[in-house]
């Protein structure tokens, strides 16, 4: 099963994916003109973030293991949305 989420931009701090055991691949498109800083964990910012995206980057999870927690983003500054892609299953 995928589920798809558009999450809007914020120059705070949101959750982009929520923990999920069942996760099997995970992806985001960044879909602004703004950096996305990506964290594994909670409270994504500009000096605490796993991955930095620039404007229309794309990521996938690396899958051996899957990070299947929570994952946080933000942005330079509020444009756009976060294209999210998470395939669960057993």
């Amino acid at each position: 099963n995928a589920t798809l989420a558009n999450v809007a931009s914020s120059a705070s701090s949101v959750m982009l994916f929520a923990a999920n055991a069942s996760a099997r691949a995970r992806s985001v498109f960044n879909d602004s003109t703004q950096v996305l800083y990506l964290k594994f964990g909670t409270t994504a910012s500009a000096t605490s973030y796993t991955v930095q995206l620039a404007a229309g980057a794309y990521y996938e999870f690396p899958s051996n293991p899957l990070y299947a927690g929570r994952v946080d983003g933000l942005w330079a500054s509020a444009n756009g949305n976060a294209r999210c892609t998470e395939t669960s299953g057993t």
